[in-house]
């Protein structure tokens, strides 16, 4: 009997991995957002510091910041579930909230999904998702259920309860329901962080189809800049509650606005310098430093990913720009070496990753070369 059963369990989640066909998600009327000079003070703390923020219908925009930074407060303001102090935040350009004014959560066309999903645990899948369809009718909310449903890949499971769910099934119930009332808005908290790590991606993947497929304004709150990258339009980076860059995820990359910014996208090695003639000179090799005064002091900010080639043998086609360095320590993690290299000139060993060889060894020496397209240059402050 446990060997039926099991075989049963292998075959249920056979027929539930599998996410609906593409492109059958309802479709909903997408809204614009707009925050004038937002304020928000919990216990005597600025959550929201005059925040200004333009969201266009359709687009989705990726929040980012360190925890504090006041990502998951803009959640709860557009949801209505926080009050402002100051300024105003209009839905298709009629306030919703003011200092004087809330318009009720239930009257802004929004669907959030939070971080721990908050499903009802004694409700089926499918009440679970018809829990937000009060508004229609039986049979119209029956028809969006179950397309929700069909979408995620859960139709056949709908009388079983969430506890019976593996975690991705979780996350895309949350998704079906936050969908099927079919709202403006979609917001997401933190909506990938409790899923494992081998799931992650095919589910962040699916999940970017389905909101590409509501074409619902879409916020998504996250701490990871490659989650941010690859499912953004439009990444906000916020700190101390202000928007300190806006752009897409290329500009944002390549161009962030200033050190700190730099540093939460992408580990960094960082070396002080002088620029010198257009140039910071580095024990790496010098860099474009345009647009810096003359002897002025920067940080030249060499991420460990790309900026440097790292070679067992010297084999560079321009070896006058090869450094040698040796290998500190080495780690392999799936593919990728993780190394730490002493180069001369420089206090402490420099950081960099790259595709696995096994040539390079601790202790032996190194060849490198700087590919200046990866690296940045700041005002040392």
């Amino acid at each position: 009997m446990s060997q039926i059963i099991s075989e049963q369990v292998k075959l249920d989640r056979v027929k539930t991995h599998e996410w609906g066909q593409r492109g059958t998600a309802g479709v909903s009327f997408a809204s614009a957002i707009s925050f004038k000079k937002v304020d928000v003070s919990l216990g005597g703390r600025k959550i929201l510091n005059q925040l200004d923020l333009d969201l266009m219908p359709g687009e989705i925009t990726c929040l980012l910041g360190e925890s504090g930074s006041g990502k998951s407060t803009i959640l709860r303001v557009v949801a209505g579930l926080q009050e402002i102090q100051a300024g105003n935040l209009k839905i298709n350009n009629e306030i919703a909230s003011s200092a004087k004014y809330i318009l009720p959560p239930q009257k802004r066309g929004i669907g959030l999904m939070f971080q721990d999903f908050a499903l009802f645990p004694h409700l089926s899948l499918f009440d679970n998702v018809m829990f937000g369809l009060a508004h229609l009718s039986r049979e119209e909310a029956k028809q969006q259920a179950n397309v929700a449903l069909l979408r995620v890949g859960l139709k056949g499971r709908e009388g079983d309860f969430p506890h019976m769910l593996s975690g991705g099934q979780q996350q895309r119930l949350a998704l079906a329901r936050t969908i099927a009332p079919r709202p403006g808005i979609l917001m997401l908290d933190e909506p990938f962080s409790g899923l494992d790590s081998r799931l992650r991606e095919s589910v962040r993947t699916e999940t970017l189809a389905v909101l590409r497929e509501t074409n619902a304004t879409t916020i998504i709150v996250t701490h990871d800049p490659e989650e941010a990258m690859v499912m953004g339009d439009r990444i906000i980076m916020l700190r101390d509650g202000k928007v300190v860059q806006s752009d897409s995820a290329k500009n944002v990359y390549e161009k962030p606005i200033d050190l700190e910014t730099a540093r939460f996208l992408s580990p960094l090695n960082e070396i002080p310098s002088i620029v010198k003639s257009g140039y910071a000179n580095t024990p790496l090799g010098s860099v474009s430093a345009r647009g810096f005064a003359e002897n002025s002091p920067v940080i030249v900010a060499i991420r460990t990913t790309g900026a440097i080639e790292m070679r067992a043998s010297e084999g560079f086609v321009n070896k006058k720009d090869v450094v040698i360095g040796r290998v500190v320590t080495k780690r392999n993690a799936l593919g990728i070496d993780i190394c730490e290299v002493q180069i001369a000139g420089i206090d402490r060993p420099i950081h960099v990753r790259a595709r696995a060889n096994s040539e390079i060894k601790v202790g032996n020496n190194v060849f490198l070369s700087l590919n200046c397209q990866h690296v940045l240059v700041f005002d040392q402050k």
